[in-house]
């Protein structure tokens, strides 16, 4: 942790509603995804009074996932800074995504993604605990031959 943030690093996300599309367990508007946390950051994060939730095993062999949701939030305060990855090596390129263009994250082939999560303590109801919101994150996406060998010819 750092200032109280959450650094993740080679993080897998699950749930991807980076457009906010109105779902079954989703309000029209919120944007956000689930990031999966081993057992340790799972124990850790419950101790400290986030909602970490477990999604049953499809085999009975498995154990439970952990995971946090995690809101994406353009609207109030300041935006997330969210970086796209592609290419590689001398050709690799970076494009910070805006609330118009991050919701290409909810189909893409992701590699590798480092986020950094803030955490948001709230009291409702009576409850108490700690939300996650989108502070940072680095997506790579995996490669697609075609777009690097097309990616320099202009548009018209």
């Amino acid at each position: 942790m750092a200032n109280g943030n959450i650094v993740i690093e080679n993080a897998r996300l699950i749930f991807k509603n980076f457009r906010g599309v109105e779902q079954k367990f989703n309000a029209a508007g919120n944007r956000n995804f689930c990031v999966v946390l081993d057992d340790r950051d799972a124990k850790n994060l419950e101790r400290d009074g986030w909602n970490v939730k477990y999604l049953s095993p499809r085999d009975l062999d498995d154990d439970p996932l952990a995971y946090i949701q995690v809101s994406v939030n353009f609207e109030k305060g300041r935006p997330p800074k969210i970086i796209q990855i592609t290419g590689s090596g001398e050709d690799m390129r970076k494009t910070q995504l805006d609330a118009d263009s991050v919701g290409n994250l909810d189909w893409a082939d992701i590699e590798t993604v480092d986020l950094t999560i803030s955490p948001y303590h709230y009291e409702v109801g009576g409850r108490t605990g700690i939300k996650g919101y989108l502070n940072s994150m680095y997506v790579t996406l995996v490669e697609d031959e075609l777009e690097s060998k097309y990616y320099n010819i202009q548009e018209r």
